[in-house]
């Protein structure tokens, strides 16, 4: 179960567990001490987690109530060995964290990818972008094939959970993170800014970007990955420091 926390105090956990430690049905996943429930109208995660490369503790509640379930899905890749689904890209979630103590609720976003390959095989890397406005929320998602073609994904998603294409925008560069990983996005002027890094890994970032979609400014979510550096030697030799493997 991996878990992001941002701000005072940050926290960060994901760790490697056994097979032992999964089990799921048509409604739950269980992963060690964590778990997701479905139940028709809500997504409940029950967090507890370890926290790394600091060890601490990490538990609590998150409660995503869709406003529309999305059926339309993704295949990203010319061989269909990769999908992407946004399920739910306009939804209210509610945090209550017990270590550390937050609470907070707002608008939030649950999508999936699955596939039958590794990403590293056929993906040089990719950069997405979500916008919640009032009325809709606009997706952006941008993909670098090992065949040497691309995918340029524009979409809206209404209230209703509808989702539409719309025309794919200029490209727009956001400057390198200090790991050196390319933030290429799209707007609709041609132009969008950073306002902060959220996540500066060797591999991918996370930052919150102002930029204009749908016909007006908006605050976003930006996601860039380099497969070309997740697939690294190094890279894998890092892993363990952040991703910890318990013997049970």
């Amino acid at each position: 179960m991996h878990v992001a926390l941002y701000g005072a105090p940050s926290r960060w956990a994901m760790t490697d567990r056994r097979r032992g430690a999964l089990s799921r049905d048509a409604n739950t996943l269980r992963i060690g001490p964590s778990s997701a429930h479905w139940d028709g109208q809500a997504l409940t995660v029950e967090i507890d987690e370890r926290t790394a490369p600091i060890p601490g503790k990490l538990r609590g509640r998150v409660v995503l109530r869709p406003d529309a379930l999305s059926t339309r899905a993704f295949r990203l890749d010319s061989d269909g060995r990769h999908h992407w689904h946004p399920i739910a890209a306009r939804s209210r979630v509610e945090v209550t964290l017990t270590d550390p103590a937050l609470t907070w609720s707002g608008p939030a976003y649950f999508d999936t990818n699955w596939g039958t390959a590794p990403l590293e095989q056929d993906f040089v890397g990719w950069d997405w972008c979500r916008a919640p406005m009032p009325e809709a929320t606009a997706i952006l998602y941008n993909a670098q094939r090992r065949d040497g073609t691309n995918q340029s994904l524009a979409l809206r998603v209404g209230t209703d959970g509808s989702v539409t294409d719309i025309p794919v925008q200029p490209k727009v560069e956001l400057g390198k993170t200090l790991w050196r990983i390319a933030r290429p996005t799209r707007a609709e002027d041609g132009q969008a800014r950073l306002v902060r890094t959220l996540v500066d890994a060797p591999f991918y970032s996370r930052s919150e970007i102002r930029t204009r979609l749908l016909g007006r400014e908006a605050t976003a979510v930006h996601e860039s990955l380099s497969l070309d550096r997740f697939a690294s030697p190094a890279m894998y030799a890092m892993l363990p420091f952040r991703v910890p493997r318990p013997l049970r």
